[in-house]
């Protein structure tokens, strides 16, 4: 390699190094602005499952959009970021974390999927799998071959990964892939989980909007599997 391209590496890594360091400066940021009080009512209203740092969500998105405009130009996900932030015990580093691959999605790869799982199955709650669900839908809407691994997850034991893969196609609207939805929501009729049932409901109220008809068809037909939680929410609109 010639002098000018080892130093043009050199300063790529340079350029890399600076932004790693940028993205970890959230966290920072984060505990620079904490408030204990108002961090125990937001772990009582999540149940008391996880410590926060009591930092509302207009202004976590105020501190976390510079970094994330910067870090686009990387076109690349930083997944020790992602994992760091996973890892760490304050929940809104979880949202965070999301967030950030929520921005950057368009940069996923396909060897990306089973470290979506990951995230999906490690500190489970519906708070970060309703982010998770539509960037995971995102990526299998790029690459289909990825249909035959979310219908794996609409019969997992794990009860978030059926969620994702029920509400992946949220928003989709006219590119909704109705096939693929109906055979996820018949895999989990019959079921009495809360979380099941109204995503069920939601996946269905949200397609309303774009297809009346086909929802309507779709509970007339499975109408005696469907929890009533499923069509109260599926009938909102139609």
């Amino acid at each position: 390699m010639d002098l000018f391209n080892i130093i043009k590496e050199l300063e790529t890594r340079a350029d890399t190094a600076r932004a790693l360091m940028d993205l970890f400066n959230i966290i920072n940021e984060l505990e620079a602005r904490a408030d204990t009080a108002r961090a125990l009512d937001m772990s009582r209203y999540m149940k008391n499952r996880f410590p926060f740092f009591g930092i509302q969500a207009p202004i976590r998105d105020e501190i976390c959009k510079p970094y994330f405009k910067d870090a686009k130009k990387e076109k690349k996900i930083d997944w020790d970021f992602v994992e760091y932030c996973w890892q760490h015990e304050k929940r809104e580093c979880q949202y965070v974390a999301a967030h950030y691959l929520k921005s950057l999605q368009k940069f996923l790869e396909i060897t990306d999927f089973e470290k979506l799982k990951k995230l999906v199955i490690k500190k489970s709650w519906w708070d970060t799998v309703d982010i998770l669900d539509r960037i995971i839908g995102s990526l299998i809407y790029r690459d289909e071959t990825l249909k035959k691994e979310i219908l794996k997850w609409s019969v997992d034991d794990n009860i978030w990964l059926r969620r994702v893969a029920i509400d992946h196609q949220l928003l989709r609207k006219e590119k909704t892939d109705t096939n693929l939805l109906e055979k996820i929501l018949v895999n989990n009729l019959n079921h009495t989980e809360f979380f099941i049932n109204k995503a069920i409901g939601w996946a269905l109220r949200d397609y309303s909007k774009t297809n009346p008809q086909w929802v309507k068809d779709f509970i007339g037909k499975y109408k005696n599997n469907m929890a009533s939680l499923s069509i109260r929410e599926a009938s909102k609109y139609i």
